[in-house]
C-alpha cells in the first residue's frame, strides 16, 4: 500500500466520513483529528504541512480508523482520549465516554461543597472523570472512586497518575458496597439508567453496555443509590446523581420518600432535566 501527502490523505478520510452520513464540516474535523493522531502532531500542523509526504504503514493506519469511524465506532475510541473539565482522559471501550452534560455534576458538588477539605465518593467512576475533575478543582479533599469493573478502575487509575491527582482511592465493588460504613460529604454517579429495550441504545453500541443500561427498570440503580445513599452521608452532605432526560420527576419523589431535603432538579444546555440532588 502507497502513502500519500497529508492534504491528499485529508480529501480521501474527509469524503470517506461524508459518504458514511457522518458530513459536512464534523466529517473534516474528524479526518483531520484522526490523522494527527496517527502522526502524532498537533491538529493545526497538518496545515502547514499539507504537502508532506505520509508513509506506507501510517497510510494503512489512518485508512483503518476512517473504515471503522465511517462504520460509527466513536472518535474517543479510536484515539484512545477525551477532555472533560478540560482534563485530558484516557479512554477505552472498557468505559463510557465522559460527555459535557456529565460536568453538571461537578459545578454542582463544587459549589454545593465549596469547602477546602471533604470526602467525597464516585460511585461507578469509569474513566474516573467525576472523581478526578473534584480532586483537580480541590485538591485536599479525600475521594473513593469505585467501579464494579477491574478494567475500568485500571483505566481511571491510569488517568489519576498520568494527572498527578494522589488523593484519590480506587476500589472495586457495586454501587453502595464498598463504601463500608464510611461516610462523605459529597456522592456523586453517573449510573446507567438507559431501559434495555430503548431504541437509543442502538446508537451506543460500541459502548459498555453494562454502564449504560440496568435492565428492563430504567431506574433500578438510581432507586437503589438514592434510597441507600443516606446511611453513607453526614448530616448535611449531599447525593448528586445523572439521570435521563424523562426521569427527573421520579428521581425526586425517591429521595423525597428516602428522606432527603433540598430536592431539585437541574437541566443541561440542551434544556433537559439531567441531574438532581438531594441533602441529608
Amino acid at each position: 500500500m502507497t502513502g500519500g501527502t497529508i492534504a491528499t490523505l485529508l480529501d480521501e478520510g474527509a469524503r470517506a466520513l461524508a459518504q458514511a452520513a457522518l458530513g459536512g464540516d464534523p466529517a473534516l474535523l474528524d479526518a483531520q483529528l484522526l490523522l494527527a493522531h496517527v502522526l502524532a502532531l498537533p491538529r493545526v500542523r497538518l496545515h502547514s504541512h499539507a504537502e508532506a509526504p505520509v508513509g506506507a504503514a501510517q497510510t494503512q493506519r489512518y485508512r483503518e480508523l476512517i473504515a471503522r469511524r465511517a462504520a460509527g465506532e466513536p472518535l474517543a475510541y479510536l484515539t484512545g482520549r477525551r477532555e472533560f473539565w478540560s482534563l485530558d482522559l484516557m479512554v477505552s471501550s472498557a468505559v463510557l465516554i465522559p460527555r459535557p452534560e456529565t460536568e453538571l455534576l461537578v459545578e454542582r458538588g463544587l459549589e454545593l461543597v465549596p469547602r477546602a477539605e471533604a470526602r467525597a465518593a464516585d460511585l461507578g467512576t469509569g474513566s474516573g472523570a467525576l472523581a478526578l475533575a473534584l480532586a483537580h478543582e480541590r485538591p485536599r479533599w479525600r475521594l473513593l472512586a469505585t467501579d464494579l469493573s477491574e478494567a475500568a478502575l485500571a483505566l481511571a487509575r491510569a488517568n489519576a497518575a498520568a494527572l498527578g491527582l494522589t488523593r484519590v482511592e480506587f476500589v472495586a465493588g457495586s454501587w453502595l458496597e464498598p463504601l463500608a460504613g464510611a461516610r462523605f460529604d459529597l456522592i456523586v454517579s453517573n449510573p446507567p439508567y438507559v431501559a434495555a429495550d430503548d431504541p437509543a441504545l442502538a446508537a451506543l453500541r460500541f459502548e459498555p453496555r453494562a454502564a449504560l443500561t440496568p435492565g428492563a427498570d430504567a431506574l433500578a440503580c438510581l432507586r437503589l443509590l438514592a434510597r441507600g445513599a443516606a446511611a453513607h452521608l453526614v448530616p448535611g452532605g449531599w447525593l448528586l446523581l445523572e439521570h435521563g432526560a424523562t426521569q427527573g420527576a421520579a428521581l425526586r419523589d425517591e429521595l423525597v420518600a428516602a428522606g432527603f431535603a433540598h430536592v431539585r432538579s437541574h437541566r443541561d444546555l440542551a434544556g433537559h432535566e439531567r441531574m438532581t440532588e438531594g441533602q441529608r
